[in-house]
C-alpha cells in the first residue's frame, strides 16, 4: 500500500476520536514520551502533514536496500526526522513527514492499548472487507515480485537485473508506509477514503493546504491524503514498489497503480 498507509493511520485517528479515546487536538506528548519539544504539535497536525517535522527516508533508504531483512524500530526511524530543523511552526504549512505518521501511529497505540497492526485491521481492513490488507510483512508466496534497479559496473542502471526486494521488511514504513495489500483492495480502499464511507467526518478534506509554495492551486493535502483536483488519494515509494491510488468522491472514478521497481 505504500504511502496510502498514511490515510489508513488517519482513519484510525478519526475513528478513535469519535469513540472518545483521543482528541484531534491532543498534543503528541500526551502519548509519546521523549519528545518534549513537540508539546505544541497535535495529533491532527501529524495527520494533516503540518507538524513541521522532517523525514527519515532520505537518510535511511540506502540502508534499507543493503539490509532489507532488518526489523526497524519506529522510534529509531522517527529520530532521523526529528533531528532535522523545523521548517515552520505547527499548523503553518505542509511538509512531507514520514516521521510524523510514525509518531502518530505510536500515539494511537498508546491511546488505544492496541498494536498498530491491530488498529489497521480493526478500524480499516475488517470493516471494509479488505482481506489482503494488513500492516506488517506477509508471506512472499503469491506476491508481486518487487525490486530496484541499481547501478552496474559502468555506472548505469541495470534494469534487467534489479535488486530483489520482494521480502524486504515493511517495518521501515510502519504507520507511514508499512501496509501490505493487493491491487483490488487498494482500489476499494481509496474509494472508501474519498467517499467518506469508512470515516464520517465532513471536515476531513475541507481545509486543504498547498503541498509547496509553488504548487498549483488544484494540488493540496489534508486528512492524510493528497487532493489532486477532484481526486483524493496518496502515492509514494517503498523499497521494491511505487504505488498510487486516487478516487473521485462524486463519480467513483478510481485509479490504482503499482510499479514493481522502486527506481
Amino acid at each position: 500500500a505504500g504511502k496510502v498507509t498514511r490515510a489508513m493511520t488517519c482513519d484510525v485517528l478519526f475513528e478513535a476520536a469519535a469513540e472518545g479515546k483521543v482528541k484531534l487536538d491532543d498534543s503528541i506528548t500526551d502519548y509519546v514520551s521523549g519528545v518534549p519539544d513537540l508539546k505544541d504539535v497535535t495529533l491532527i497536525e501529524l495527520c494533516d502533514g503540518t507538524s513541521g517535522i522532517g523525514s527519515y527516508a532520505g537518510q535511511l533508504y540506502s540502508s534499507w536496500l543493503s539490509n532489507p531483512d532488518r526489523n526497524w524500530d519506529p522510534r529509531y526511524l522517527a529520530s532521523f526526522g526529528l533531528g532535522q530543523p523545523r521548517t515552520a511552526d505547527p499548523g503553518a504549512a505542509y511538509r512531507d513527514s514520514d516521521a510524523g505518521y510514525v509518531l502518530l501511529g505510536l500515539a494511537l497505540e498508546r491511546a488505544t492499548e492496541k498494536t498498530a497492526a491491530a488498529l489497521i485491521h480493526d478500524y480499516v481492513a475488517d470493516p471494509l472487507g479488505l482481506d489482503a490488507t494488513a500492516l506488517g510483512d506477509l508471506p512472499a508466496s503469491g506476491m508481486l515480485k518487487g525490486g530496484q534497479s541499481v547501478n552496474n559496473a559502468e555506472g548505469a542502471l541495470d534494469c534487467a537485473q534489479p535488486l530483489d526486494l520482494t521480502t524486504a521488511s515493511s517495518s521501515s514504513g510502519f504507520t507511514d508506509a508499512g501496509a501490505i495489500t493487493d491491487i483490488h483492495d487498494l482500489g476499494r480502499y481509496v474509494q472508501a477514503l474519498a467517499s467518506g464511507s469508512l470515516v464520517e467526518d465532513d471536515d476531513r478534506f475541507n481545509a486543504p493546504v498547498a503541498v509547496a509554495a509553488d504548487a498549483p492551486s488544484w494540488y493540496a493535502a489534508d486528512g492524510g491524503a493528497l487532493i489532486a483536483g477532484s481526486l483524493i488519494g496518496q502515492y509514494g515509494k517503498v523499497p521494491g514498489y511505487i504505488t498510487a491510488a486516487f478516487a473521485d468522491p462524486t463519480t467513483g472514478l478510481t485509479v490504482a497503480i503499482v510499479l514493481n521497481n522502486s527506481a
